[in-house]
């Protein structure tokens, strides 16, 4: 064998050990970051993964505290009871039009006050800091400030603004259509700064290069804002209604308190007919069928709407 061989031959002789090397380092930070991972893991699937599947199971079993001696396992009879049930199909729509109508004023909102106080040149900060307070606050304290301090006839600041103006004094709580109105303006006053500091984020960064062009080709702001402000703005405004739906879908303490579902069932949307079935009346299997319901509706709209935004 030549010399020129013998030292090609050593010279790839370090590689393999070099790559086996490497392997095992590699194998050990992959158990390293395994092993810290684990407790996460195992904390997640003990707090979702697990509960969802009792869930589940619940809602094939009739367990009815009120009737102990009729439990058991009856299988798909909870779910067509569901589609029967005439109350189900009533909160299904009113839930629907609780997320629609808060969503939609919530985005139409936010991006109103975004586009106001990005062109603010004193004060953006401050604004930014109250704007954000709502957000910050218990639901349930919002509910109960809302009832006690903004809505009680005669007494609340609301209705001493109809009074002023001359519409007279109303039952906000009382009625079933304002009832309504009145728990989609509670969540949208609450959440709204969560889209308009989402938006105007996004707003700050958009180029400033592209509106100098279109102002210099004579593009009027209403044009600006439909052909440029909007589609740029597309991304965010998708994540926010994906975002703000999902919550609106499982709304509870703020209804709760103010309403409690009332006046009847005027404001019971699908997540407080569940609570309602299951510790209200004790009917905890028929009340897990309707949680198993809305947890499949916010899936199906959550992943349509991820559908949408990933085709934009």
């Amino acid at each position: 064998m030549s010399m020129s061989a013998a030292q090609g031959i050593g010279e790839r002789d370090p590689l393999p050990h070099a790559s086996d090397h490497d392997r095992t380092a590699l194998s050990r930070e992959r158990r390293f970051a395994a092993a810290l991972l684990a407790p996460a893991f195992l904390a997640l699937i003990a707090t979702t993964t697990f509960p969802l599947l009792f869930l589940v199971w619940i809602s094939t079993r009739r367990m009815d505290l009120a009737m102990p001696f009729m439990d058991g396992f009856v299988g798909w009879e909870n779910y067509r009871q569901l589609f029967a049930d005439p109350r189900f199909w009533e909160s299904l729509v009113l839930s629907l039009v609780y997320t629609v109508g808060t969503v939609v004023l919530q985005v139409v909102i936010g991006l109103a006050l975004a586009l106001l106080v990005i062109r603010m040149k004193r004060g953006q900060a401050l604004f930014r800091m109250v704007a954000i307070l709502p957000v910050v606050l218990s639901p349930a304290v919002v509910g109960m400030v809302w009832r006690s301090f903004m809505l009680t006839p005669e007494f609340g600041v609301i209705d001493y603004l109809a009074i002023t103006a001359g519409l007279g004094s109303r039952n906000w709580l009382g009625d079933p259509t304002l009832a309504m109105v009145s728990v989609i303006v509670i969540h949208t006053w609450q959440w709204t700064p969560f889209a308009f500091m989402v938006l105007l984020a996004s707003l700050a960064s958009l180029p400033d290069d592209i509106y100098e062009a279109a102002r210099i080709d004579r593009a009027n702001a209403w044009q600006r804002f439909i052909r440029i402000t909007l589609p740029l703005l597309r991304p965010a405004i998708v994540m926010v209604v994906i975002m703000r739906t999902m919550v609106a879908l499982t709304a509870f303490a703020a209804i709760y308190t103010v309403t409690t579902g009332g006046p009847g069932t005027a404001t019971e949307i699908l997540n407080l007919y569940a609570y309602r079935k299951s510790f209200t009346e004790l009917s905890l299997g028929y009340g897990a069928t309707l949680a198993v319901a809305l947890l499949v509706l916010t899936l199906a709209i959550s992943a349509l709407l991820f559908v949408i935004r990933r085709k934009d």
